[in-house]
């Protein structure tokens, strides 16, 4: 035992006598000999998601407010990405209910199950059901009103060239390949025919209108003027493919004059497809989504109507379409700067590989649409499917262990490069609106 001042001699500690030898070590080294540290979090602005679990702190997420001021974070775009049953579902239902609190209006194109219908309710949102032998009718060509800021020449052409992006990306999708030279063109000069001959008599042109001026050859060759060759002939498959959204398993929905009017106001606008069914063959389900989106998004084009979050449910459906992929692409473009935020929810970062082999057309569209995504939510991956998620997603080997161990409501949040570890709260009248798995019970 040593007395009470301390060890004499000079081994003694007292009167800073002790000299160490000086140790350099990088920061993954001091992070293990101090391993009570974690990443600071986002900050306290946003919609509140749950507990962030290695910060043991509120975790909260607000893409505008993250904008300029998270360094990488270059676009609102949210992927979200999760096995059936792990509360993904849940988790974009909250977001968008809580979102509504701060300002923001919600609008999902496509509900191929219903599930937002009840959301919407609670909200005092509308809801349309389309479907066999129900009332309500969407016209895809409708054409949005001119923001004030847009000249009239301007607005007539950007009005013209989605249309045209719209009708291309349905035939391709029903044709099952890309289009020939000649087929564009028969439906560059088929779309202005009807435009006009619409505008004669002062309403919005149909899809019907489309295919019955595709299906008159002499017509559409007199309206080609000097053109080379035979439109009317060149145009056969496609008015096949358009009389399908007019006569075939989608008639009745996107045929005729829109009985719903667009409600600006409206905190939340679903449109619930889900009488279409989506087992075997569900091209009809995905292009009654496309219709539909169009629709919406057409509305949406005023960059004064305040901050937007559109949310594509059961998004996987459209990877194996590229048509439609590329549509979808050219909307996400201007959303920035519309004040608009797309949030995608698909099953597994696989999906994005069914459209198309690598180095395809398809397969650059899907992998585009994940990069234009600043902030990605992985919850629980099967075992087979980590290593096609660490690769897109370029996860590192913990972020790749996690993933495969999450438990349900829990998901690895990749923020603009930042990771994250969150348990989703839900508040009980949450967990009874809209959580399908308590409906199991």
């Amino acid at each position: 035992l040593y007395p009470a001042g301390g060890r004499p001699g000079p081994a003694s500690a007292r009167g800073n006598r002790l000299k160490l030898p000086a140790h350099r070590m990088t920061t993954a080294i001091a992070a293990g000999a101090y391993p009570f540290l974690a990443e600071g979090g986002l900050g306290a602005e946003g919609v509140y998601i749950g507990r962030d679990v290695h910060a043991e702190a509120s975790f909260c997420f607000d893409p505008f407010a993250l904008y300029g001021r998270v360094e990488g974070f270059t676009n609102p775009n949210v992927l979200l990405a999760g096995v059936i049953g792990q509360g993904k579902s849940a988790l974009a239902k909250s977001f968008a209910l809580r979102s509504v609190a701060f300002g923001y209006r919600v609008y999902v194109p496509c509900d191929p199950k219903g599930e937002w219908t009840p959301v919407a309710g609670a909200l005092g949102g509308t809801s349309v059901a389309l479907g066999p032998g129900l009332p309500g009718r969407l016209n895809p060509l409708d054409a949005a009103p001119r923001p004030a800021s847009v000249a009239q020449s301007d607005w007539v052409g950007e009005v013209r060239k989605r249309r045209l992006l719209l009708l291309g990306s349905l035939a391709r999708t029903v044709l099952g390949r890309d289009l020939l030279p000649m087929e564009h063109t028969a439906l560059d000069v088929a779309l202005d025919t009807v435009v006009t001959r619409a505008a004669g008599s002062a309403r919005t042109p149909l899809l019907g209108d489309i295919a019955s001026a595709l299906n008159s050859p002499d017509r559409l060759d007199e309206a080609a003027g000097l053109m080379s060759g035979r439109l009317g002939d060149a145009a056969r498959d496609l008015a096949h493919a358009m009389r399908r959204l007019v006569h075939g398993d989608l008639a009745g929905m996107f045929d005729a004059p829109s009985t719903v009017a667009f409600d600006p106001n409206s905190p939340m606008l679903t449109i619930d497809l889900s009488r279409l069914g989506g087992s075997g063959d569900d091209t009809a389900l995905v292009l009654a989504m496309t219709c539909a989106s169009a629709w919406m998004e057409s509305a949406l084009t005023d960059p004064r109507g305040g901050r937007r979050w559109i949310v594509y449910d059961e998004a996987w459906r459209l990877m194996r379409h590229p048509g439609l992929l590329a549509r979808m692409q050219a909307q996400w473009k201007l959303s920035r700067g519309l004040g608009i935020a797309n949030l995608m929810v698909i099953h597994r970062l696989s999906d994005l590989l069914t459209a198309g082999d690598a180095g395809s057309r398809g397969r650059a569209l899907a992998e585009g649409l994940l990069a234009d995504c600043s902030t990605r939510i992985i919850y629980r991956q099967e075992t087979d499917q980590i290593l096609t998620a660490a690769s897109l997603l370029g996860l590192t080997s913990v972020e790749t262990e996690a993933i495969s161990h999450l438990n349900r409501g829990r998901g690895l949040w990749k923020v603009a490069g930042r990771s994250f570890v969150v348990q989703h709260l839900l508040h009980p009248h949450e967990l009874s609106l809209f959580d399908t798995d308590a409906r199991m019970h």
